[in-house]
């Protein structure tokens, strides 16, 4: 990674409902990435987020963007932002999520559309935008999950608009292809970060119990994957998903 320039789009985290320090997906790819020579764009709605993981990087190694993927105009800026303050661009990291656990048949429009205003249509904008100005050979990673594959169970939104990340992820290889971008997608599967532990708060058990290795992932899981797709060692691997899971979307099941 040394000398690249990456953009990383969620790069901030919010406070771990129990109160512990705990590093989420986006911080754990900056850092990552900063540790192993890159220059980093760290992008985040909350900019004291976005600041809090820029200083706890390698010095100057990681710079602070405020933007919001849910206005295009934002998007606009902030990917511009980040080209001329790196100089260039020859990776993307689109790590920005939310969701509203509701069962399809009390989901509202509304719960519905602002769900998928951030989780597929925020990253639909980051990647118009971003497309024109990343250099040949560029990489871009999007930061999906196992959702798109199997029930989560209440959340057919969050599950619906991670599947549609695997198309868009296709469908921006096959755009980018005649400048050698390569697009890919990681889904990860129970990674202990602040949404995560947010998430198995409300349903106990899914924090370890029959999982295949009998504990949740770390963000450090999430974020070698994405180093390792960004990098040379990847030159051939394109619009495909690389599963970060432990096992468990194949079945793969602790007996207890």
């Amino acid at each position: 990674m040394q000398g690249r320039k990456v953009l990383v789009v969620g790069g901030g985290q919010s406070p771990s409902p129990d109160g512990q320090a705990l590093t989420g997906n986006g911080r754990a790819i900056c850092l990552t990435l900063a540790r192993r020579g890159a220059r980093v764009a760290c992008a985040d709605r909350d900019l004291a987020a976005a600041q809090a993981t820029a200083a706890a990087g390698p010095a100057q190694s990681i710079l602070a963007l405020e933007g919001d993927v849910a206005d295009a105009g934002d998007v606009t800026r902030m990917v511009q932002q980040a080209h001329a303050r790196l100089d260039g661009l020859d990776g993307l990291v689109l790590n920005v999520g939310i969701s509203r656990r509701e069962a399809l048949g009390a989901l509202s429009p509304a719960s519905w559309d602002a769900i998928h205003a951030v989780n597929l249509r925020g990253h639909m904008l980051v990647v118009q935008a971003a497309l024109p100005l990343l250099a040949p050979g560029a990489a871009v990673v999007f930061i999906s999950s196992v959702a798109a594959r199997m029930p989560q169970g209440r959340n057919p939104a969050y599950e619906t608009a991670k599947a549609g990340l695997s198309a868009l992820c296709r469908a921006t290889a096959y755009e980018a292809r005649e400048r050698d971008i390569r697009a890919n997608t990681v889904l990860a599967g129970l990674i202990d970060t602040p949404m995560g532990r947010a998430a198995t708060a409300a349903r106990p058990g899914r924090a370890g119990g029959p999982l295949p290795l009998g504990r949740q992932g770390s963000a450090w899981d999430v974020a070698h994957a994405v180093a390792f797709l960004l990098s040379d060692d990847a030159a051939y691997i394109n619009a495909t998903e690389l599963v970060v899971d432990g096992g468990l979307s194949a079945g793969v099941v602790r007996e207890v």
